[in-house]
């Protein structure tokens, strides 16, 4: 039993590190630099307060089977926005591992928006972990985000995770605590340029930079690079209707290459995302 416990603990160490948490195919293709961008729904689990720039209903599906070939680090995500007069609300859920370790968690949302210029988002997120054979726990934390538009074509954005340092027991290190804030700049309509920097208190500074750039208005190329880990990033986007599928993939400097997929559905809205949130906006 001592033994399957410390291949267990070793286990859990892999997949804190080397998992991909983040969710969402357009996301991973621009190693996580879109915190100042934040323009869909798996944006709750990034910077909530870019939902608030949505003024449709969005429902998007995210799953990752088997991370670095490892299918004992398959991760699906589903997340859901509904607009609001003054903002969004909104719902992700997250479901990671297998049947001898499991993470889920749940997230309400609530994001506001001020003068179609300032974007503020909140979260409580339900984690609960459960092991075989040693039970389960439960913790409950606050994340929150905001978005500023500086000009109608450049942003800045900032997000904390675990605002108040939860653990799942009192022994043990806090649930990690991450701030990350960066820039957004659509150098033209379709082409936008992100950066971002990323703090986890137990771990050195990431740097992370990616293009989104909508060759036409049915299909997108993605690519990003990012540092701690080094990693290089890229993925296409296709859009038909109100149907965005996304394809991503990135590379690890020991683990080598893993593939994620992703799909957005927009309801009641077609056409490029960049324009139909600058159209509500008012951004000209």
């Amino acid at each position: 039993m001592r033994v399957f416990f410390l291949i267990l603990l070793v286990f859990t160490f892999i997949s804190d590190s080397y998992a991909q948490m983040d969710p969402g195919a357009r996301q991973i293709a621009m190693s996580g630099s879109d915190v100042a961008l934040s323009d869909d729904v798996f944006s709750i689990f990034n910077n909530p307060a870019g939902l608030a720039q949505l003024n449709w209903r969005e429902l998007g599906l995210y799953y990752s089977p088997a991370p670095f070939g490892f299918k004992e680090l398959a991760n699906e995500y589903m997340a859901y926005t509904e607009p609001l007069s003054f903002g969004s609300a909104s719902l992700g859920v997250m479901s990671y591992g297998y049947d001898l370790y499991r993470e889920v968690k749940i997230l309400p949302c609530l994001s506001m928006r001020f003068f179609n210029k300032f974007f503020v988002g909140f979260t409580i997120t339900i984690h609960h972990i459960s092991i075989m054979g040693y039970g389960s726990k439960t913790a409950y934390y606050l994340n929150a985000g905001c978005l500023y538009y500086i000009t109608n074509d450049l942003r800045s954005g900032f997000s904390i995770t675990n605002i108040n340092r939860a653990t799942f027991t009192t022994n043990q290190d806090p649930i990690p605590i991450i701030l990350k804030t960066g820039f957004s700049y659509n150098i033209i309509n379709n082409f936008s340029l992100n950066t971002a920097l990323e703090k986890d208190i137990k771990f050195n500074l990431s740097f992370m930079s990616g293009i989104n750039y909508d060759i036409t208005e049915n299909f997108s190329l993605r690519i990003g690079f990012a540092n701690e880990p080094s990693k290089f990033s890229g993925g296409i986007g296709i859009n038909i209707s109100s149907f965005n599928f996304d394809y991503a993939f990135f590379t690890h400097p020991d683990l080598g290459v893993t593939h994620q997929a992703g799909i957005t559905i927009s309801f009641s809205v077609e056409g490029n995302r960049t324009t139909n949130i600058r159209d509500f906006l008012k951004l000209k």
